[in-house]
């Protein structure tokens, strides 16, 4: 567990070190989501053909970690994810990234990671939407795709010989970010599945947890048909009017979508600080829970929350060992 910077007081202390004690004996009993110290066993149940990954190695028949993190499997594959760590890049990882500089025919954009990754002009849809090969024309209109401070998502491609890594954005679910806020969580808070884009139509929110540790709230833009005229004998004075509320519509974000993305964003922050994995069901856990307190937004980051979300920990830590018993 990561150490918890909070002013609690004497009660607050002694709950939260229960829920602390409770989740540790909890992730102890099994091999997966351990937390591991350096020289400490690895229990793999006496299997055969366990392959040893990174933060591993193998003495007098046992399974050793090397680092101080937390022990994930995938099969055969044992290896423990250090704590505190960059981010390593993956092929096929989802990311979301900040552009800091625009090049030739590429943008250089802040992943997180060692070094800056490189999306490739080639490598993103064009705003007419034609797949067609780059010409001068497009490099020349690269600020109108990606500017310098851009909150950008992502897919990351492949690696280069010099270790540089590259992305694309091709899909239509990647691109340009806005109207939301950026949060920066440790990238092994946030694990690998199949689905990192939550749209979530109850709240108006989208939700992007991005692999590197950049989870995105934002508002929830969802593609709207073109509106058609009935009456053709309407006055243009409508219509113009029509047209004003349409944009006006379009650059205004409603107070309720703004104080759901806060509160959405308060529970990722919670989450990091205890240092629990960040998932879409855990973090809609925590927004019900914050309603049910009737905590307003910002009582979300005081100490009374951050305990109590310890002790819901354990209770639905406690539900699922139940479950796989």
């Amino acid at each position: 567990m990561r150490e918890i910077e909070l002013s609690l007081n004497q009660t607050q202390k002694i709950r939260l070190q229960r829920a602390l004690e409770k989740l540790q004996s909890l992730s102890s009993k099994s091999a997966a989501n351990a937390s591991v110290t350096v020289a400490d066993t690895i229990p793999v149940n006496n299997e055969d053909n366990i392959l040893k990954g990174h933060g591993t190695l193998e003495l007098d028949g046992e399974v050793v970690a090397t680092v101080c993190g937390v022990v994930d499997r995938v099969d055969k594959l044992v290896i423990v994810r250090s704590l505190r760590s960059r981010y390593k890049p993956d092929t096929g990882d989802i990311i979301v990234g900040r552009v800091v500089e625009v090049a030739q025919k590429r943008w250089r954009v802040e992943i997180h990671s060692n070094q800056d990754a490189v999306l490739m002009l080639s490598s993103v849809t064009l705003p007419d939407g034609i797949q067609r090969r780059r010409t001068a024309v497009d490099e020349l209109n690269m600020r109108n795709i990606f500017v310098e401070n851009d909150v950008i998502s992502a897919e990351v491609r492949n690696s280069q010989h010099d270790g540089t890594w590259q992305l694309h954005a091709r899909s239509d679910k990647y691109g340009k970010l806005e109207r939301g806020q950026l949060i920066t969580v440790p990238s092994y808070l946030v694990k690998r599945r199949k689905q990192h884009f939550h749209q979530l139509d109850q709240y108006g929110v989208l939700l992007i947890l991005g692999c590197n540790g950049y989870v995105w709230v934002g508002e929830l833009i969802l593609a709207k048909d073109s509106m058609e005229v009935d009456d053709a004998n309407e006055s243009e004075k409508t219509h113009a009017n029509s047209i004003g509320e349409m944009n006006l519509e379009e650059n205004y974000t409603p107070l309720e979508t703004r104080q759901n993305i806060c509160r959405i964003a308060n529970a990722v922050r919670v989450l990091a600080v205890l240092g629990f994995n960040i998932t879409v069901e855990v973090i809609l856990e925590l927004c019900d829970l914050s309603t049910s307190l009737n905590l307003d937004i910002h009582d979300m980051l005081g100490a009374e929350f951050c305990v109590a979300v310890a002790e819901k920990e354990v209770e639905r830590r406690s539900t699922v060992n139940k479950r796989k018993g």
